[in-house]
C-alpha cells in the first residue's frame, strides 16, 4: 500500500502484501517490510532410510515478519503434536508412520505446508500361524498353514518342521493336499526381510489315521515249553490309540475274544493252547487284523500205551505185533524193552514177535523218548 500518510495504520491484510513505512520526505528510506508467512518448507532428518528404533527430526520453515510461531499435525488427528519449528522423535516406532504438516503463522497470516510421508521400516514381529481347517484333522484331506508377520518392507516365508534340518518350503502357506500321519509334528514359519528374521511359535500338527496293520510278538521268543508263562503283544500305529483284541482261530465264524486291551498272557502254556492267534487293533476311523502267528507248544511224551495184535491167545507158531503210541511234541522215539534184558530188543513203534515161542512170554515195555522227556507203558505177553 502506497502514499497513507500516517503514524499508525489499520489495515485488513489481505494476500501475502508486504508492509514498509517511512518518514515524510525520506520515502526512499523505508523501513523493513513486514508480512504473513510463506508457504513453509518441511525437511526430515536423517533424509535416508528410517528404520524404527532410530532418531528422526522433521524442519518446518516459513519466511515471515515477524517471525512465525510453528505448530505440527499429523493427517486424520484433530489435536496438534507439538509447537514449534522441529518435531523430534527420539526412538521412532513403526506407529510413527504416517502424513505429516505444520502451520507457520504470525500477526499477519498463517499458511500450511504440504504433507511429508514418514514410512518407518521394520523387521517382522508378530509372527503367527494359523491352520485351515482349524477342526480335527484327518488323514487324506487338505490342510493348509498360514504364516502372517507385520514387516516393512513385507517379509518373506520359509517353513521348518521340527527335527527336519532342511526347510521345507518358501511362501507364506504350507499347504498338505492329502495330509498323511508321517505329517504330524511341530511346524514353524520364520519372516524375514532386509531388518532381520523372526520366528513363530510352534504349531503342533496331529494327524489322526486308522490303524496301520498290527504286528505281533511272542516272549519268550524262542522254543515254547509246556508249562512255561508265554505273552502275546499286539502293537498297531493308530491315532487316536487303537483298542486291541486277540482271537484264536478254531473254524468258528463267530470268534470269542480272548483279551482285549492288554497282551495274551499264558501263565503257565498248555498243549492245548498250540494253534493260530491274531489280534485286531481299532479306533474310530477303522479296524486291522494282523497276520496270524503260530504257537507250538513242545512237551514231553504222556498218555503213553501199549497194544497187541492179534488180541486174543496167543498161539506157539504164530506171529504177534505190539504197537506203542504216546501224545508228544517234538514226536517221540520209541524203544522196545524185555524185562530182566538189559539190551532193547527194537526201536520203532512197532515191534512184531514172529514164530512165537513159549519163552517170549514175558513183561515188554516201550519207552517214548524226545528231548522234552521220557515215559514208559509195559504189557504182559503170554504164549
Amino acid at each position: 500500500m502506497d502514499g497513507e500518510t500516517s503514524s499508525s495504520l489499520r489495515v485488513s491484510v489481505e494476500g501475502n502484501n508486504s508492509y514498509s513505512c517511512a518518514v515524510t520526505g525520506y520515502e526512499d528510506y523505508r523501513s523493513p517490510p513486514v508480512y504473513g508467512p510463506k508457504l513453509p518448507s518441511v525437511s526430515v532428518s536423517p533424509s535416508a532410510e528410517i528404520v524404527e528404533g532410530n532418531s528422526v527430526t522433521l524442519t518446518c520453515s516459513s519466511d515471515a515478519n515477524p517471525a512465525a510461531n510453528y505448530t505440527w499435525y499429523k493427517e486424520n488427528e484433530d489435536n496438534p503434536l507439538s509447537e514449534g519449528p522441529q518435531l523430534v522423535f527420539s526412538s521412532i516406532q513403526s506407529s510413527d508412520s504416517g502424513q505429516y504438516f505444520c502451520t507457520a503463522e504470525n500477526m499477519l497470516g498463517r499458511r500450511t505446508s504440504r504433507s511429508i510421508s514418514i514410512d518407518v521400516k521394520y523387521g517382522p514381529k508378530l509372527t503367527s500361524v494359523s491352520v485351515s481347517p482349524s477342526a480335527e484333522i484327518v488323514e487324506g484331506s487338505s490342510v493348509t498353514l498360514t504364516c502372517s508377520s507385520d514387516a516393512n518392507p513385507a517379509a518373506n516365508y520359509t517353513w521348518y518342521k521340527e527335527n527336519v534340518y532342511n526347510p521345507l518350503s518358501e511362501g507364506p502357506q504350507l499347504v498338505f493336499s492329502s495330509i498323511q500321519s508321517s505329517d504330524s509334528g511341530q511346524y514353524t514359519c520364520r519372516a524375514r526381510n532386509s531388518l532381520g528374521p523372526n520366528t513363530s511359535k510352534p504349531i503342533s500338527i496331529k494327524v489322526k489315521y486308522a490303524p496301520k496293520l498290527p504286528s505281533t510278538s511272542v516272549s519268550p521268543s524262542g522254543e515254547i515249553e509246556e508249562g512255561s508263562s508265554v505273552t502275546l503283544t499286539c502293537h498297531s500305529n493308530a491315532y487316536p490309540a487303537a483298542n486291541y483284541t486277540w482271537y484264536k482261530k478254531n473254524g468258528n465264524p463267530e470268534l470269542q475274544p480272548l483279551s482285549e486291551n492288554t497282551p495274551l498272557v499264558f501263565r503257565s502254556i498248555q498243549s492245548s493252547d498250540s494253534g493260530e492267534y491274531y489280534c485286531t487293533a481299532e479306533n474310530e476311523l477303522g479296524r486291522r487284523t494282523s497276520r496270524s502267528i503260530s504257537i507250538d507248544v513242545k512237551y514231553g511224551p504222556k498218555i503213553t500205551s501199549v497194544s497187541v495184535s492179534p488180541s486174543g491167545e496167543i498161539m506157539e507158531g504164530s506171529s504177534v505185533t505190539l504197537n506203542c503210541s504216546s501224545d508228544a511234541n517234538p514226536a517221540a522215539n520209541y524203544t522196545w524193552y524185555k524185562e530182566n534184558e538189559d539190551s532193547p530188543k527194537a526201536s520203532g513203534q512197532i515191534f512184531t514177535i514172529t514164530d512165537v515161542r513159549p519163552e517170549h512170554s514175558g513183561n515188554y515195555y516201550c519207552e517214548a523218548q524226545n528231548s522234552r522227556g521220557r515215559q514208559n507203558s509195559t504189557l504182559h505177553l503170554i504164549v
